[in-house]
């Protein structure tokens, strides 16, 4: 993205009859929300709970992105995984349960068409963005505009959600106004393959350890074995295929560590795959009786069970090289693919540096950024950020104590930063972002006693927003 620095006079310059109406329309709209993503869907359903109207604008269809297939609104793009559900233990399945006390729509939509995934909330995503779509379109209080956005409102109250994908005069607009140059990162796709492909007779179905899921099987995941010498060849492989290679600008932009692909994974060592998303911990090859050497899982993708995704498998190898090398899988050899994998440029703004703590741009203040343009990672997280712009832009002021997951992904965005810490870089919830916790405690009973402060502190702020 190559920001311009003329972008001012355009910014503010004349413009066509049609656009100078639709800017003048922003100051007389309570709230306008510019994106329809998940970030963006969940600020308009907040603000339509505290009976504040909004328009929402999002470009597609007219204009297409790299990465969306359909003009659905919350289109999931990557994987179809929430991550992990557990309350107890994990720090985004405490954000599920904050998020879903707190009203979230798109935690209802994610029950409402979630599918086996072990102790993963994984959905239908065709299903998931027909839900959110029709529940927005449903909302008497929020309008829906189809119509591509470029510049920054002057005036009115503003939510940007635009996504890691913002670029062009929109994102000129943002560099102008904000002064600083756009950071920004890689995300990738995993390949999608047809249920009927997998070859059952060498893959079994088993979740990690057994775990159940909501519905109670422990044998959500597709499990692909691999001995020693077939994970040597297929890692040699992966060092060897054909990608597609960097732009100038593109080379010095530095990958998201929670989403490698999967051949920068491989060339770290020869057994970084075993310890990442091709780990067998917890696995049994049905037919030795024992642990294979290394294991490639594939999640469920639809309610149907047609498709399955490879799980960690994003990657930017070109496609006729993805599927010859992920065919020398075992129970892949004939795998049809209904998606191969891919890669975009997302961007991000440095959040702490231009954000207050309601996510209002300190330079224009009317305007708050919500979703993974502020540097978060993950559905869940961009979800929580529009549903706290939401809620700030409605009115709320008191911010969701830092103890909670919601707190703690907000303290991420609008935090202060040590000189020391180095660049801002996109995260993903964890335990590391919440205050240190009073007494000692070890493992799993320090994300017990941090999810059990976290949801007596959350019914707590939510107390007292109910009696406000």
């Amino acid at each position: 993205m190559a920001f311009d620095r003329t972008a001012p006079a355009r910014w503010r310059g004349a413009a066509g009859p049609g656009y100078k109406a639709l800017m003048a329309s922003f100051a007389n709209t309570p709230v306008t929300v510019i994106g329809g993503g998940l970030a963006g869907a969940e600020a308009c359903w907040q603000l339509a709970r505290r009976g504040v109207r909004s328009v929402l604008f999002e470009m597609r269809p007219e204009t297409p992105t790299p990465a969306h297939k359909t003009q659905k609104l919350a289109e999931l793009v990557c994987s179809n995984s929430f991550r992990s559900d557990d309350a107890e233990h994990n720090a985004v399945g405490l954000l599920h349960e904050e998020m879903r006390r707190a009203g979230s729509l798109v935690m209802a939509c994610a029950d409402r068409t979630r599918l086996p995934a072990g102790g993963a909330l994984a959905v239908d995503r065709e299903a998931f963005a027909d839900a959110v779509t029709g529940a927005l379109e449903a909302e008497p209080l929020i309008a829906i505009e189809r119509r591509r956005i470029d510049r920054l409102p002057e005036s009115g109250s503003a939510i940007v959600a635009t996504g890691p994908l913002t670029d062009g005069a929109l994102a000129d607009a943002i560099q102008a106004l904000t002064g600083r140059e756009a950071l920004a990162f890689f995300d990738a796709i995993a390949p999608i393959v047809y249920a009927d492909s997998i070859d059952l007779d060498t893959a079994w179905f088993q979740s990690r350890y057994d775990k159940p899921g909501p519905a109670g099987s422990g044998a959500d995941y597709i499990n692909c074995p691999l001995d020693e010498a077939g994970y040597n060849a297929f890692v040699e492989a992966l060092l060897e295929a054909d990608r597609i290679e960097f732009k100038e600008w593109e080379a010095l932009t530095p990958w998201f560590e929670g989403c490698l692909p999967v051949e920068v994974m491989a060339a770290r060592g020869p057994e970084t795959l075993r310890f990442g998303p091709m780990k067998p911990v917890g696995l049994t090859d049905p037919r030795t009786g024992k642990r294979p050497h290394a294991v490639v899982q594939l999640r469920r993708d639809n309610a149907l069970g047609t498709l399955y995704n490879i799980v960690g498998f994003q990657t930017k190898l070109r496609h006729a090289e993805q599927a010859r090398v992920f065919r020398m899988v075992p129970g892949l050899e004939n795998a049809r693919f209904a998606r191969l994998g891919g890669i975009h440029r997302n961007c991000f703004i440095d959040a702490p540096a231009l954000l207050d703590e309601q996510l209002r741009l300190r330079a224009a203040p009317h305007l708050r950024f919500a979703g993974q343009i502020t540097g978060v990672e993950g559905y869940v997280e961009s979800a929580a950020i529009g549903m706290l712009a939401g809620r700030f832009a409605a009115g709320e002021t008191e911010a969701p104590p830092a103890t909670t997951a919601l707190g703690a992904v907000l303290g991420h965005v609008t935090g202060p930063r040590p000189a020391s810490a180095g660049a801002y870089q996109p995260m993903n919830v964890n335990f590391g972002l919440f205050p240190p916790l009073g007494g000692r405690f070890r493992g799993r009973e320090r994300k017990r006693a941090h999810a059990a402060r976290a949801l007596a502190d959350l019914d707590r702020w939510l107390g007292r927003r109910e009696a406000a």
